[in-house]
């Protein structure tokens, strides 16, 4: 239970400071390469494009967790704490919809690219290792609403109830 409520918690933060630091390591070690060996690496920019796609799908999934997508705070803050707690569910149950939406489609471009056979240029890694990061993505990202959906039901049932409502957004403390 410890390992799933870790992978809960800090999933997509491990997997992104990761993904930071091979890219500053690889891109250091390249530019070292480049100007004091006086040779380049034909893979380090490769490798690095694809391991900031990763970190894009990934981040996805993170913002949503978190609650710092974009937003326009004051127009939120203008409405009843009641109209708000409806507005956040209907938020998160079409952003549901849309990652699933998406997952679908990601998983369908996964599956083109795994019949393709195609190889990176540079690494000849097989495409559909690169190419799977938007299903990831957005598999986690739909997992990521579905979570805030529960949430934001239990705000509704706290509401109807007279008690104190849960805030979602986590700078504020849960």
């Amino acid at each position: 239970m410890k390992v799933i409520k870790l992978l809960d918690d800090k999933l997509e933060e491990i997997l992104l400071i990761v993904l930071l630091v091979a890219m500053a390591c690889i891109m250091g070690i390249q530019v070292f390469c480049r100007y004091v060996l006086n040779f380049s690496l034909s893979w380090s920019e490769e490798l690095t494009r694809y391991m900031f796609i990763w970190s894009c799908f990934i981040s996805i999934s993170y913002c949503i967790k978190r609650w710092i997508s974009i937003k326009v705070d004051q127009v939120i803050n203008m409405f009843p704490k009641k109209a708000y707690v409806f507005a956040q569910l209907l938020l998160n149950i079409l952003l549901f919809v849309l990652f699933f939406y998406l997952s679908i489609h990601g998983y369908k471009f996964l599956m083109l690219s795994i019949a393709s056979k195609q190889t990176s240029p540079a690494l000849q890694l097989p495409m559909p290792y690169v190419q799977c990061a938007p299903f990831v993505g957005f598999v986690l990202a739909t997992i990521r609403s579905f979570q805030q959906i529960i949430c934001e039901v239990e705000n509704v049932k706290r509401m109807l109830n007279n008690e104190k409502i849960i805030d979602q957004d986590p700078r504020e403390g849960r």
